[in-house]
């Protein structure tokens, strides 16, 4: 155990965007990181690193010694070719959620996305925030691979007892840099605070919780987060000002950006090459 009475993570995909911030603030927190992703950083800043695939089962086996919670980063980040997506985001999570179990490990902490439900028009949710507890509606064969991520960690979840949180990351950037991020921001600071709140959460069964920070004009409910135990302290809206100046289209709610809870992401048809 850690200073703080925290163990090691494994953290899968540490080297992406999203992992450059965790495994800069959770050692701050306590905790021993372990990052896993197929390349090393340029600045691991000292930590346990570990190069490998995940969907390479024995890899996953010799970085899981000794961990206390996993946190799932690792897979495509956007829309791709269904069979890409197959491999990494939906073989790639199995495997990474089957070498816990197989290796001891309790706890699952995965990034799931906004995409998973990204089809639901904002306009249904003016007066009310979209809880957690609508069915999935993706957006693109990225969105299915994180329905496939959130069913397959309630599988475990009921099978084994792994305990498991489902985050639906927003947009997680330094500052938002569009309209839509004003709605969707989760700062990196608020990413930390939300990730140490749900390894450290006593009791956790089996929740899905959104990855957005305290914003003004969020759309999504964060109850489910607020009761594992997360308390944000950004708002995109002290940025408001600069990116309504900035903007460069007008603002139609009928466009698929504005209209949708995925955006664009409606909207993409996957490249064939």
């Amino acid at each position: 155990m850690g200073e703080n009475g925290h163990g090691r993570i494994l953290m899968t995909g540490a080297a992406g965007g999203v992992g450059t911030f965790l495994r800069a603030g959770l050692p701050e927190l306590g905790w021993k990181v372990r990052g896993f992703d197929l390349v090393t950083p340029p600045d691991p800043a000292g930590l346990e690193w570990s190069v490998g695939d995940i969907g390479d089962p024995a890899a996953l086996d010799a970085a899981m010694q000794d961990v206390d919670v996993v946190i799932h980063l690792a897979g495509i980040p956007s829309e791709d070719r269904f069979d890409r997506i197959l491999k990494t985001n939906i073989d790639g999570t199995y495997q990474v959620f089957d070498a816990a179990v197989r290796n001891g490990v309790p706890r699952v902490l995965a990034a799931s996305s906004n995409h998973a439900v990204g089809y639901y028009e904002r306009a249904d949710y003016r007066e009310s925030e979209i809880g957690v507890d609508v069915r999935p509606r993706p957006d693109t064969y990225y969105g299915v691979s994180k329905v496939f991520m959130e069913a397959i960690g309630s599988f475990y979840a009921d099978r084994h007892g792994l305990q498991v949180a489902c985050v639906r990351i927003g947009s997680c950037f330094q500052e938002p840099v569009s309209r839509r991020m004003l709605d969707t921001w989760l700062s990196p600071a608020d990413g930390v605070r939300l990730f140490h709140a749900l390894a450290t959460a006593p009791d956790l069964g089996y929740e899905i919780v959104y990855g957005i920070s305290a914003n003004t004009r969020a759309w999504w409910d964060l109850e489910s987060a607020r009761r594992l135990g997360y308390q944000p302290q950004d708002d995109s809206e002290v940025f408001a000002e600069k990116i309504e100046a900035a903007a460069q289209d007008v603002h139609d709610p009928e466009a698929p950006e504005y209209k949708y809870l995925g955006g664009k992401f409606t909207t993409y048809v996957p490249s064939k090459d």
